[in-house]
Formats: C-alpha cells, sequence, structure tokens
C-alpha cells in the first residue's frame, strides 16, 4: 500500500466513525484522566462490563489525586467484576507515580506515558492521541487484523505496524485520536476475525486482502493450545461467628485480592484432605474439614482450575503469613466489603 493510498483511506475511514452514535460514555471525553481509565478497563473486558462500572469508577475516583490518595483495598473492591486486577494496582501505582512526578497531570508526551507502571505501547498511545492529539500509534488486537488486512501481510511485525500507523495518522487530515478509534472500532464492529463484513466496509476498496481474496486468512492465526487445569481446595474455616480469609501478595495473578485459604490438590490426594493439608502448610492452623459448599470450574487467560471448597471449624494454631501477605477472622456479612477473585463468589453466594 502506498502513501496515496492512505490519503484515501482515511477520509471514509473517520465519515464512517462520526457517523456512528457509539453508547459508550467515554467516547466525548476531553479530560485526559477520564480517557485514560476508560482506556486500560476497556482491555480485555467486555464494552458492557465497561460502560457498567466506568461511570462507578470515576464517581469514587474523581481525578488522579483521588485515585492516588484511596486505599489499594478500596480500588481493588471497584475493579471486582472487571478482571485483570493488575490493571488496577497499576492504575493506583501510576496515579501515585503521576502526583509525585507530573504534579497530578497525566504527561503528554509518549515516552513520559510509557514509563507509567502498566502503560504499554497501545495504551501509551490511545492516550497521547486521543486526549493530547498526538500522531501515536495505538495497535491493539482489532488494529492489527485491520492492518493486516489492508497491507494483505499474514503476521505484520509490531515494527511494521507501527510505522505504518504513525504514517496514516501523520498523512491524515482528521485528528489523530478519531483516526486511532475508527481503526480500532472498524476492528471490533467490521473487520471482524472470522467473518470480516466487507461490503459494510467504508475502505473496502483499498483492503489488497479482500482484493485478493485472501481476508479470510489474515492475519495469520496461531494454533490454539490447551489450558493446563489445575484442581484446588479451599475451606471458609469458621472460629466461633468469624471466617477467616487470606490476601493474596501484592504481585503477582490476583495480586491483593483476599480468599479464602487453600492450595493445589496433588495427585492421588483428596479435596479434603488437600484443603487440611494447606490449611496446615500454609496457615499453621488445624481444622476439621466439614461439608462441601462448592465446585466451581473456572478459566483464566492461560490456565483452568476447579475449585472445591469446604465448611472447616478451626480446632488450634494461630494463622500466619507462609502463602498470604494478611490474614483476617471476619464476620461473614462482612465477606462483601472485600474484594475477592471471580472463582470466590459462588462461596460467597452461600453467605449473602
Amino acid at each position: 500500500m502506498t502513501a496515496r493510498d492512505f490519503t484515501n483511506l482515511t477520509g471514509p475511514l473517520v465519515e464512517w466513525f462520526r457517523s456512528r452514535e457509539r453508547d459508550v460514555p467515554w467516547r466525548a471525553e476531553t479530560d485526559p484522566y477520564r480517557i485514560w481509565l476508560a482506556e486500560v478497563m476497556a482491555q480485555q473486558t467486555r464494552i458492557a462490563v465497561v460502560r457498567e462500572r466506568y461511570e462507578e469508577f470515576q464517581i469514587r475516583f474523581p481525578d488522579i489525586h483521588a485515585l492516588a490518595g484511596a486505599d489499594l483495598d478500596a480500588v481493588l473492591k471497584a475493579w471486582e467484576g472487571m478482571g485483570y486486577y493488575a490493571r488496577a494496582r497499576n492504575l493506583h501505582r501510576a496515579a501515585k507515580q503521576i502526583v509525585a512526578l507530573h504534579d497530578g497531570k497525566l504527561p503528554r508526551e509518549p515516552q513520559a506515558l510509557r514509563e507509567l507502571p502498566g502503560v504499554g505501547p497501545y495504551t501509551a498511545g490511545a492516550v497521547a492521541s486521543i486526549a493530547f492529539g498526538r500522531s501515536e500509534p495505538a495497535v491493539d488486537g482489532n488494529v492489527r487484523r485491520v492492518m493486516s488486512r489492508l497491507l494483505d501481510i499474514a503476521s505484520p511485525s509490531a515494527i511494521l505496524l507501527d510505522r505504518e500507523v504513525r504514517r496514516l495518522l501523520v498523512e491524515a487530515e482528521s485528528p489523530p485520536g478519531e483516526v486511532n478509534q475508527a481503526l480500532m472500532d472498524l476492528g471490533g464492529e467490521i473487520c471482524k476475525p472470522r467473518i470480516p463484513r466487507c461490503k459494510q466496509c467504508p475502505v473496502e476498496d483499498a483492503c489488497l486482502a479482500r482484493a485478493r481474496g485472501t481476508e479470510a486468512e489474515r492475519p495469520e492465526r496461531r494454533p490454539r493450545r490447551e489450558l493446563p487445569h489445575q484442581p484446588i481446595a479451599v475451606a471458609v474455616v469458621h472460629r466461633g461467628d468469624r471466617i477467616l480469609i487470606g490476601r493474596r501478595p501484592t504481585e503477582g495473578l490476583l495480586g491483593g485480592l483476599w480468599e479464602f485459604p487453600g492450595g493445589k490438590i496433588e495427585p492421588g490426594e483428596t479435596p479434603e484432605a488437600a484443603a487440611a493439608r494447606e490449611l496446615r502448610e500454609e496457615m499453621c492452623i488445624e481444622v476439621v474439614i466439614g461439608r462441601q459448599i462448592a465446585v466451581v470450574p473456572f478459566a483464566y487467560s492461560h490456565f483452568r482450575i476447579t475449585l472445591h471448597a469446604f465448611e472447616a471449624a478451626w480446632t488450634a494454631g494461630e494463622p500466619c503469613g507462609r502463602a498470604v501477605s494478611d490474614w483476617k477472622w471476619v464476620l461473614s456479612d462482612e465477606l462483601r466489603s472485600y474484594a475477592f477473585p471471580a472463582a470466590n463468589r459462588p462461596i460467597l453466594e452461600q453467605f449473602s
């Protein structure tokens, strides 16, 4: 594709983008903080979920100073249900860094944005282009697919995508933020992975893959791997009218969230035995395992679990921090004030 092709492409693309009234509350935003927040929330989360939670989150944390000054527990609780909690932790850390180094204002320069926790090339490009009008590429999976088909390249490299999108932004007459968003929306709504709606595409005539009949093959798909599976046993440990919960270490999967203690079921081990052993080894307490209250299959991005949950009664020992960063004995009606992983929700429902 030539530079002339790109010039001709952006006009109909942006016209299509402007003609649509997409029901997302952040589309008309000009506040850099809210644009940043929306971009982070929308990563790997369905738009319907983001739409529901976006307003609630920014009402609770209306600006960067409010977010930076909040307790991490409050941020994680407000994020509950959107998954990928590292995003919430990084938002919190980045807000603190912005207050400390940038007087509470998002930096305008893409390089300074990329120095914030959790901000990679995509987020930096989206914020820089939409909030500050910089000709900075924002290449997500949708844009990669669109560009792969426009250029008819099976596996475009990140360097090539950055170069070609940047050239498109520089040569376009429209604001770069609009062009980036138009590419994202085109990939999400028209240029779909398996059955692209080419007849509805505003840039069909400029698409090399469409002209050559290779659109269904672009980009080249990687074969799916079967997700490994791990059975887990946990216990709702009662001590009088209190229940034991533990907080996961801040870094790592589900960092900072609270959960019912337990761990992996070893080969040949029953879930009941595993729960008792894990509580002894990792929490330093002895329990009597009672009835099973839930079996929860759950899939994360890279593995699957089956969570076996039991009632248990504390008999001896005091909790220790071998596998958790903190622990608490709480009343059952206090459980919902803590942020738990989604896999724990069927257990929490036992106490609603």
